[in-house]
């Protein structure tokens, strides 16, 4: 029954009240985690930590050839600006010749010293100073000559030394680009892997582990080198002894068994061009490199090889059926 005065009550409660009481009743939620989306699976993880790593391949070896350009740069101008200085100690030289000339000149008197020569009373010594005037004069005029053929290479000198050094400073901004697109990687990787609980920071004073594998000559010495590495951390860029990349591993592998191979993966490739060997026929020291050339290991024999996989990871030996990379061929130094 209705009480007088008062309205009357709908049976149902108004959508405005219906949306008061469920703010009440629900809980808050952070506006930014409304629809936060869910995190990645362990395989979504994984999968793309792949793609990074495969990715990183590609970056670390850019990053070494801009490394490799910018010392064959800095090597040119060290070189051309050696030869400058030489250029400019040998025109100084030169210059104090001329002075020393000029300065005899005038004190014989005059251009010649005609005026000495030609009061001389006995003929012969006329001729004589007649003989040392134009032997003065010679000098002097090869003296003029040397010093302008040596001004102008000190000229060519210098623009070569400009040209380097240029060269030099645009490879250096290079260099850097390209270290910071790696140093971004590097974090992607390693914020992941830390995630999956994989990540390994290595040791840069691991003994490593012993070679008994099968490899005999300058290959085994390539591979004891290598297995003296495991267990130190992969860095990128890393040419020891602390921590490797792939192509710092293999180089300074090779180089302690006596054979002197480039620095990076695309260098390496290049230079076996006339030394590759089939995957079919692999011997223990081999060089194999993925397809895209973002990575070379050893080969070890018995169907394992021996890297520096990518950040996050270490030095190790594993098997080639479990690389994760497609291949694109082999080289033997």
């Amino acid at each position: 029954m209705a009480v007088a005065g008062m309205p009357k009550r709908s049976g149902r409660v108004s959508l405005a009240a219906g949306l008061a009481l469920a703010a009440i009743l629900l809980p808050a939620l952070p506006v930014g985690d409304a629809f936060a989306e869910p995190k990645p699976t362990i395989a979504e993880a994984k999968k793309k930590l792949a793609r990074l790593n495969e990715e990183a391949d590609k970056i670390v070896e850019k990053y070494n050839q801009a490394g490799e350009k910018w010392k064959r740069a800095k090597k040119k101008y060290q070189k051309l600006n050696g030869e400058l200085t030489r250029q400019n100690e040998k025109v100084a030289g030169l210059r104090e010749d001329l002075v020393s000339v000029a300065v005899s000149t005038y004190q014989m008197g005059g251009v010649t010293g005609w005026q000495g020569m030609v009061s001389q009373p006995d003929p012969s010594t006329l001729l004589r100073g007649l003989a040392a005037a134009d032997q003065l004069s010679a000098s002097r005029a090869e003296s003029v000559r040397a010093f302008d053929r040596a001004t102008e290479e000190l000229r060519v000198s210098r623009d070569k030394a400009k040209v380097a050094l240029a060269e030099a400073d645009r490879t250096r901004d290079e260099l850097a680009e390209e270290k910071a697109k790696a140093d971004k990687m590097v974090r992607a990787q390693t914020k992941l892997l830390r995630e999956l609980g994989a990540f390994r920071a290595g040791n840069p004073d691991s003994p490593g582990i012993v070679y008994t594998g099968p490899a005999s000559g300058n290959g085994r010495e390539a591979l004891e080198f290598a297995f003296a590495q495991v267990g130190k951390p992969y860095q990128y860029g890393g040419t020891g002894p602390g921590g490797w990349d792939c192509s710092g591993l293999t180089q300074a592998a090779w180089r302690a068994a006596g054979v002197s191979i480039p620095r990076t993966t695309w260098e390496q490739w290049s230079w076996g061009a006339s030394r590759r060997v089939s995957l079919d026929e692999l011997q223990p020291g081999d060089l194999i490199f993925s397809e895209g050339l973002g990575h070379v290991s050893l080969y070890v024999g018995n169907g394992q090889i021996v890297h520096a996989p990518q950040t996050g990871d270490v030095v190790k030996v594993v098997s080639l059926s479990s690389y994760g990379r497609r291949l694109v061929g082999a080289v033997r130094p």
